[in-house]
């Protein structure tokens, strides 16, 4: 028998229940430096040293916390569903916490690529410095899609959203485009969940869409549950 295909997207309140300050955090991570600053492609070529900086600290901390229960629920539930993960998330948590589908809109902060040719991806040791090259010949920058360039993945994100029998978004306030347009590209009559403390104002709000008010770790039983009860109609 078919798995039922679920398709999970992840955002920043998912990673922060791992005690992953986001950038927006009061008291988080760099506040009040300006985003596009240290996330853009312009604040890149502004300021190299300032954004290898910013990156390598961010993968510091990374390096120091774990999976949290939401993303170890999430890796069971392949046992009993076809799961697929689009996040906008560049740590690597879902992955140690054992899910195996899993697609990074936004890059990964573990990996490193040629300035001039981001085809040219390298696992990171350590941080990046000004100065560091490999093949490509060019400086050395973080595996991060930034504000100003293209999300090359974004294409795939949506054919794997159309084929969801069930949406669930976690975490993610649904503002940040392209990433919040994929709630557009479920069929029709797909159900869909949204785990958040906050309800996002989402100007497409299709009838079969349940809200759980909670932090993602508070709220993933809920979540479950509701799978194994929308299933049944399958």
């Amino acid at each position: 028998m078919k798995k039922p295909k679920i398709v999970v997207l992840t955002g920043a309140g998912m990673s922060a229940e791992s005690g992953l300050k986001t950038f927006r955090d009061s008291g988080g991570l760099w506040e009040g430096m300006d985003v596009m600053e240290v996330a853009s492609i312009d604040g890149w070529r502004n300021n190299p040293a300032l954004v290898l900086q910013f990156y390598n600290e961010r993968r510091r901390q990374l390096l120091q916390v774990q999976p949290n229960e939401a993303h170890h629920a999430l890796a069971r539930m392949e046992t009993s569903y076809d799961i697929s993960i689009v996040t906008q998330n560049v740590d690597d948590l879902h992955e140690r916490a054992g899910s195996n589908n899993i697609i990074h809109l936004h890059g990964e902060l573990l990996k490193m690529c040629d300035a001039s040719d981001k085809s040219l991806v390298y696992p990171i040791e350590g941080d990046i410095e000004l100065g560091d090259k490999k093949e490509g010949g060019q400086q050395l920058r973080p595996f991060i899609v930034w504000f100003g360039e293209d999300v090359p993945l974004i294409e795939r994100a949506i054919e794997i959203v159309q084929e969801a029998d069930i949406l669930i978004i976690i975490g993610t306030s649904m503002v940040v485009y392209p990433a919040a347009g994929l709630i557009q590209m479920v069929s029709h009559n797909v159900p869909i969940i949204i785990l958040d403390p906050v309800k996002p104002d989402i100007v497409y709000a299709p009838k079969n869409i349940h809200f759980i008010e909670k932090n993602a770790v508070d709220g993933i039983s809920e979540v479950v549950e509701l799978i194994q009860k929308l299933s049944l109609s399958f």
